[in-house]
């Protein structure tokens, strides 16, 4: 799947209705964000039941906020509705492909339970 342009109209639906999705908060003026979007988009390709989102920090100030981007170009990933990693930085190619092995590996079970025992009201 090659990346998506997401909005705040799209963010929502995007990460509620996919497993898995990682998000490149970038702009235009970004060099760095610049030379990581070829990198994302190739690796994009290799992980078609993934999504790979890409949200215009300028035109997208809302979602930017939303997820205290305060550098970019950052990345964030949400699986099944748990964000699983939000980092600043571009990443090379073979960390981003190793991220993305990661994260479908990662027991969404198991991390829903932690979530949970964290909870007030556990009776600890």
């Amino acid at each position: 799947m090659a990346t998506v342009a997401l909005d705040e109209k799209t963010f929502n639906e995007t990460w509620q209705n996919n497993d898995l999705v990682l998000v490149d908060f970038w702009a235009e003026w970004c060099g760095p964000c610049r030379m990581f979007g070829p990198v994302y988009e190739k690796v994009s390709e290799e992980f078609p039941g993934v999504v790979f989102g890409k949200v215009d920090t300028e035109a997208q100030q809302g979602l930017g906020a939303a997820f205290n981007v305060t550098s970019i170009p950052t990345l964030l990933a949400i699986r099944d509705g748990v964000v699983l990693f939000s980092q600043p930085g571009a990443l090379p190619e073979p960390e981003l492909r190793k991220l993305v092995t990661a994260l479908q590996d990662v027991d969404m079970e198991k991390v829903k339970a932690d979530i949970a025992a964290q909870q007030p009201g556990d009776g600890q």
